[in-house]
C-alpha cells in the first residue's frame, strides 16, 4: 500500500513554538496537516474554563483529519512541543486523493488503525483500577520506551503518581 504521507512531500511548512496555536475552534478550514516533528493537542475549551483533550499527534501523523470533510474546526490546534507542521489547502489535499487511490487507501487504512487505537482506549479507560488500566493497556502496546511511562499515564487515565505507585507495587 502507498504511504499516503507522500501527497505532503513538497508541502510547505510551519514552525510553531510549544503553546503556539495553528487554528482555533470555529476557524474555517482551509488546510489539511501532517506534523513533521514535536507534538500538536486537539483541544475543546470547556465551560468551566478546562480543556478536554481529544487527541494528540506526534510526528508522521495526520492532524485534524475529520477536517476533511467540515466547513470549521470542531477544537483548538495547540503544539504542546515545538514542533513542525506541513500544510496544503484541503482542495489540494481531496484532488490528491482522488488522484491517487492507492494513497487514498492508506489514508483510510491509517484512520482505520486510529479509531482502532481509541476504541481501546475508551475500553481501557472504562476499568475501574489502575492495575487493571496498566495491564490492558500492556497487553495491547508491551513494554513503553525508556522515559515513555509518563506517556502511559496519560494514555491511562491515571496521574503519574499513581501509576509509579503501581509500578512499585509490582516489582516486590
Amino acid at each position: 500500500m502507498s504511504d499516503w504521507k507522500q501527497l505532503f512531500e513538497d508541502a510547505p511548512t510551519r514552525t510553531l513554538e510549544q503553546g503556539a496555536i495553528l487554528f482555533r475552534r470555529e476557524d474555517r478550514v482551509r488546510s489539511m496537516y501532517l506534523v513533521r516533528s514535536g507534538m500538536v493537542a486537539l483541544e475543546r475549551p470547556l465551560a468551566d474554563g478546562t480543556a478536554l483533550t481529544l487527541s494528540v499527534a506526534t510526528s508522521g501523523m495526520a492532524l485534524a483529519e475529520a477536517s476533511l470533510s467540515a466547513k470549521t474546526y470542531h477544537c483548538d490546534a495547540i503544539a504542546c512541543l515545538n514542533s513542525k507542521i506541513a500544510f496544503m489547502p484541503r482542495a489540494t489535499f481531496r484532488s490528491a486523493l482522488r488522484d491517487r487511490p492507492d494513497d487514498a487507501l492508506g489514508l483510510i487504512e491509517t484512520y482505520a488503525r486510529e479509531i482502532q487505537s481509541q476504541r481501546a482506549r475508551i475500553e481501557i479507560l472504562r476499568l475501574r483500577r489502575v492495575s487493571d488500566r496498566l495491564d490492558a493497556w500492556l497487553d495491547l502496546n508491551g513494554e513503553p520506551p525508556s522515559g515513555g511511562w509518563i506517556r502511559v499515564a496519560d494514555q491511562i487515565g491515571v496521574s503519574p503518581p499513581a501509576l509509579y505507585r503501581e509500578l512499585a507495587r509490582r516489582r516486590r
